[in-house]
C-alpha cells in the first residue's frame, strides 16, 4: 500500500501531538488510536517509543516526573534553611577570634624561641594504629576515625606526641640529640564537652628528647611559668601539681603487682578523680588488683608533700630522689611558688614513665589548664629504641577561659590598623592610593577607604577598628602637597608633606616602640 507524502506528514503530526498529550493523560495514545497500524510498524519509518532504544523522543514522554515539576504546590519547592552552626564541638573563627588566636600563638612561639625550641608540624590525618594503644586509654575511644577510599584505617590526631615519635623514628637515628621541638597542632577528640573542653582544639606542645635527667622537666616547667607570667597570670591564679609515676610503681611493687600492669593501673587510677571506685572495680580485678590494694594505693595518693610520701615509700626511693631534685631545680629557676607536690596527679596516658605534672586553676573554676610528663618508652612501643623524652600539652580553649575569668585577656574587637586613609572627593582618590602606598612601604598597616564615604563614617570606622591615625586627603591641603593626619588617641591633627610620609611613619613607629 502506497501512501502519499501529504498523508504521511499528516500521520506523523498526529502521532507527535498524541505523544505530547500522553504526558498529561492517564490513557496512552498509540498508533492504533489513529487507525494506521501498518504505518506505525513499517520498517521505513522509525518512531521513538517512550523509554525506547535510541531514537529522539518527546521530552514530555521521557520525563515521567513532569507533572510534579509543573505543579503549583509551593510546599514542594520550599528550600531547606541552611544550618549556620558549625559541627557540634567545633568553632568558627571570625576576624576578632583570629586576632585572639594569633596573639595567643605568638605568646607561645615567643616563649618557645626564648627557650631555644624549634617549631615542627605533622599531618592532621594519621594512621589509626598510631593511637590504638593498650591499657584502656580514653583517647582510643574518642578518635575521629574512618576507613579512607584506599581501605586504610586513619584518624584525625587526638594528640601530637605519637606523631612526633613517628617523625623521630623516620629519621632512624639521624637526628642529633638532644632535640627541643615545639608545635601548635589542631587536635580532635570526640568527648563530652564542658567549659574549656571542645572536640577540636589547638594545643601548644613542648618536648625535649635525649635528656635522661630531671633537668628536662624543670626546663619545661620554667617555660610554662614564663608563659603564665607573660599573659598576666600569677602564682595565686595558677599552680602546677607535680608527681611521679614511680611513686605508684613503688607502691604497686610492694603490693606484688607485676611491672607490666603498672601503666594500665595508672590509667584506671586517673579515672578515680571522675568516677567512684565501684565504677572501675571490675577493670581493676581483671588486672589482678583486689579492692584492699586499691584502697591502700588511693591512701598513698592523698599525700601532698614529699615529706609525707617519703614516710610510706622505701628509704632508697627513686621517686623521692627525683622529686626532691626537681623541686630544688624549680627553686633555682625562681618558680618554686608555682610548684606543689600532689600524689594524686597520675595523668591518663599509658606512655608516661616518670614525673608527671598538671597546671590547674587555683580557684577550681576550670579543669586542668595544661599537663605533661616523662615518656621514655614511647618510641619503644612503636618498635624503636628506648629514648628519654619529656614534654607537655597546653590547650587554647582552657587558657582563654582562664584569662577571661581573671579579666586579663586583651580586647581583639578592633583590627588595630596604623592608619586609615580616605579621600574627601572622588578626584583625589588617586592621591589617596599614593598616600596609602607610601605608608605601607614604610611598614604601616593601612586601611584605604575604597568607596565614597562621609568623614563622620570614616572616623567612626577608624575608631571601631582601633586605628591609630586617620590620614585625610583634602583639596586645600593637597594643593600645598600635604595631607591632614589626625592622632585618634590624642585628638590632635597636623599637616604632613606627602613627600615626607615615610619619615613621619618611621618617627611614629619609633615613638610607639
Amino acid at each position: 500500500m502506497k501512501i502519499s507524502c501529504t498523508a504521511m506528514f499528516t500521520l506523523l503530526l498526529q502521532l507527535r501531538r498524541a505523544s505530547v498529550a500522553s504526558a498529561f493523560q492517564p490513557a496512552r495514545i498509540s498508533a492504533r488510536n489513529v487507525g494506521q497500524r501498518s504505518i506505525a510498524s513499517s520498517s521505513s519509518i522509525l518512531l521513538a517509543k517512550e523509554g525506547g532504544g535510541g531514537g529522539r523522543s518527546s521530552a514530555a514522554v521521557a520525563d515521567k516526573d513532569l507533572l510534579n515539576k509543573t505543579t503549583s504546590d509551593k510546599q514542594s519547592n520550599k528550600k531547606v534553611a541552611l544550618d549556620t552552626n558549625p559541627p557540634k564541638g567545633t568553632r568558627d573563627f571570625y576576624p576578632a577570634d583570629m586576632r585572639l588566636q594569633s596573639w595567643l600563638f605568638n605568646q607561645w612561639r615567643q616563649v618557645a624561641a626564648t627557650y631555644g625550641f624549634s617549631e615542627y608540624d605533622a599531618p592532621v590525618l594519621e594512621s589509626e594504629s598510631l593511637y590504638t594503644r593498650k591499657a584502656g586509654e580514653e583517647v582510643t575511644q574518642q578518635l575521629y576515625n574512618f576507613e579512607d577510599k584506599g581501605g586504610r584505617n586513619v584518624a584525625l590526631r587526638p594528640e601530637m606526641t605519637p606523631s612526633l615519635a613517628r617523625m623521630v623514628m623516620a629519621k632512624k637515628g639521624g637526628l642529633p640529640l638532644p632535640l627541643k621541638w615545639y608545635s601548635i597542632p589542631q587536635c580532635w577528640r570526640y568527648e563530652r564537652m564542658t567549659r574549656g573542653r571542645r572536640r577540636e582544639h589547638y594545643q601548644w606542645n613542648m618536648d625535649i628528647w635525649g635528656v635522661d635527667g630531671i633537668e628536662a622537666e624543670a626546663e619545661l616547667l620554667s617555660a610554662m611559668v614564663m608563659f603564665f607570667k607573660n599573659v598576666g597570670l600569677t602564682a595565686d591564679d595558677v599552680g602546677i601539681k607535680v608527681n611521679s609515676r614511680n611513686v605508684i610503681g613503688e607502691v604497686l611493687t610492694e603490693l606484688g603487682v607485676p611491672e607490666e600492669k603498672f601503666a594500665a593501673t595508672c590509667v584506671l587510677v586517673d579515672k578515680l578523680e571522675k568516677v567512684p571506685l565501684d565504677a572501675i572495680q571490675g577493670e581493676l580485678e581483671e588486672l589482678g588488683l583486689e579492692r584492699s590494694m586499691i584502697e591502700k594505693l588511693t591512701d598513698v595518693l592523698t599525700n601532698t608533700s614529699i615529706e609525707s610520701i617519703s614516710a610510706v615509700l622505701p628509704d632508697d626511693s627513686k621517686a623521692v630522689q627525683e622529686l626532691t631534685k626537681l623541686f630544688d631545680l624549680c627553686n633555682a629557676y625562681g618558680i618554686g611558688d608555682w610548684i606543689m607536690f600532689d600524689a594524686s596527679v597520675v595523668r591518663g596516658l599509658a606512655y608516661y614513665t616518670g614525673v608527671v605534672f598538671e597546671a590547674f586553676d587555683r580557684k577550681g573554676v576550670l579543669r586542668a589548664v595544661a599537663g605533661g610528663g616523662r615518656y621514655d618508652k614511647l618510641l619503644e612501643t612503636f618498635g624503636g629504641e628506648p629514648t628519654p623524652a619529656a614534654g607537655f600539652g597546653f590547650g587554647d580553649a582552657v587558657i582563654v577561659e582562664l584569662l577571661k575569668e581573671r579579666n586579663v585577656l586583651p580586647s581583639f574587637e578592633g583590627s588595630g590598623y596604623d592608619s586609615v586613609v580616605f579621600a574627601m572627593s572622588e578626584d583625589l582618590y588617586g592621591v589617596a592610593i599614593e598616600v596609602a602606598s607610601k605608608l605601607r612601604a614604610a611598614g604601616q598597616t593601612v586601611d584605604l577607604i575604597l568607596e565614597k564615604k562621609k568623614p563622620k563614617w570614616v572616623f567612626k570606622h577608624a575608631s571601631r577598628n582601633d586605628a591609630k591615625f586617620c590620614v585625610i586627603v583634602a583639596g586645600n591641603e593637597y594643593e600645598n602637597g600635604e595631607v591632614s593626619v589626625k592622632d585618634l588617641s590624642a585628638g590632635e591633627q597636623k599637616a604632613v608633606k606627602i613627600d615626607s610620609l615615610e619619615d613621619w611613619a618611621t618617627e611614629v613607629r619609633s615613638t610607639n616602640n
